[in-house]
């Protein structure tokens, strides 16, 4: 309407005044509803043509969106194990922060996972405590073993001594006999050395080994156990919570209810533009937002980012081919919109259904390009009229909670 007026001021009106002062013709009389077509058809066919352009060029340069909503995810509160209910810590509706824990299935199978592991710790821990025992009784083997052989050396060596100076008293049978029970003590003393060394390395790199695998499965049994705790991973609040102690949760079958988290979709605002406003939408244009959910206010938004992806061209594999006419309707410019002030919060609840209309001006261009004298004119003018046709839109959307009411019968 707005659009109409302005044009019919410099088309229609004047045709009329001529018609009407300058040739004389009268309503009524030379102007009749029969005849104002044929007489005023210049004036008719102009104001046509241009309020059509107008409006053309006004929605090109001020693209608008009623697809507009501050969409904010929800996490679905599911275990990680199945299991049985036994505690619920949470009501619905209810906020908590991060960790609070919701809710505590049964895990007596966990529980016996981290008693066997603590179990295997305690004996791997005592049979370190073996091993030092095993390793002074090889020191204690060894000192005995080498005095054994130390006395069958100073036997064989007086016994050599005495054959030596010509003694009737010395038997070459006894001289072997010392030499095989030098040989034995020498190789005891070696099996004692060794069974040192099988200690030492007990201690050293088996028994390690085997206390940090016995930690290691105490680790991962405490780890399935605490699976069994289904804590809040940030702040936010419970909804959809039915559950009662008994009930079998599972990740796949059933979950337990739904968390929204509290800063999900705060002050930040998700468009559909038509693919047209796609040359004139760029980040840092201004616009104006009016809500459902807070009537009669507008708030000033900015836009922060333009997706560079048209979403119904998006293409997940499968078992058929991708036909283009299965596509029918266009997809649309996903714009991300935010408040214009940040220290002025916009309060608008999350999902809250809205209008967005952007606004642009060619003051830079203007400025800094050189340009026709016709298209210099043009873009004044653009400017000019937008800035009117920018209040008649906020006008209407102040209206917008009124015409809604209206046209949705009230409920």
């Amino acid at each position: 309407m707005l659009e109409a007026i302005l044009c019919s001021l410099v088309s229609l009106v004047p045709d009329y005044l001529y018609r009407r002062y300058a040739q004389g013709k009268r309503f009524g009389h030379e102007l009749t509803l029969f005849s104002v077509w044929y007489e005023l058809r210049w004036g008719l066919t102009l104001w046509i043509f241009l309020t059509v352009s107008l409006i053309t060029v006004l929605f090109y340069y001020h693209p608008a969106s009623i697809s507009v909503s501050s969409y904010f995810r929800t996490v679905t509160i599911l275990p990680q194990v199945s299991g049985r209910v036994s505690e619920i810590y949470v009501e619905n509706n209810e906020r908590v922060s991060a960790g609070d824990p919701l809710v505590r299935l049964d895990g007596l199978s966990q529980q016996a996972q981290v008693d066997a592991a603590q179990a295997l710790l305690a004996e791997t821990e005592a049979s370190a405590k073996l091993a030092q025992t095993d390793l002074a009784q090889a020191d204690a083997g060894i000192a005995q073993a080498r005095a054994a052989l130390v006395q069958a050396q100073e036997e064989l060596a007086r016994n050599e001594q005495l054959r030596d100076q010509g003694s009737s008293a010395v038997r070459l049978v006894e001289i072997e006999r010392y030499e095989n029970i030098v040989d034995q003590r020498e190789a005891q003393l070696r099996a004692a050395e060794l069974q040192k060394e099988s200690a030492q390395q007990q201690i050293d790199e088996v028994l390690p080994a085997k206390l940090e695998s016995a930690r290691a499965q105490l680790a991962l049994a405490k780890a399935e156990f605490d699976k069994t705790l289904i804590s809040a991973g940030v702040d936010g609040r419970i909804e959809q919570l039915a559950l009662q102690v008994g009930d079998f949760i599972s990740p796949l079958a059933r979950p337990a209810g739904i968390f929204v988290p509290t800063e999900a979709g705060k002050e930040r605002f998700q468009g559909a533009f038509n693919q047209i406003a796609a040359q004139v939408i760029h980040p840092g244009m201004v616009g104006e937002m009016g809500c459902m959910s807070k009537p009669l206010d507008i708030i000033p938004l900015v836009v922060t980012e333009v997706q560079d992806v048209i979403p119904s061209g998006q293409l997940r594999p499968s078992d058929r081919l991708v036909d283009p006419q299965d596509d029918v309707r266009p997809g649309s410019v996903l714009v991300y919109l935010e408040p214009l002030y940040s220290d002025q919060p916009t309060n608008v609840p999350p999902g809250s259904s809205c209008t967005v209309m952007l606004y642009t001006d060619n003051h830079h261009r203007l400025e800094h390009e050189e340009m026709s004298t016709g298209k210099r004119v043009f873009l004044h003018v653009v400017d000019t009229i937008g800035v009117v046709h920018a209040a008649g839109l906020r006008l209407r959307m102040l209206f917008l909670p009124v015409q809604t009411l209206v046209f949705s019968g009230g409920h």
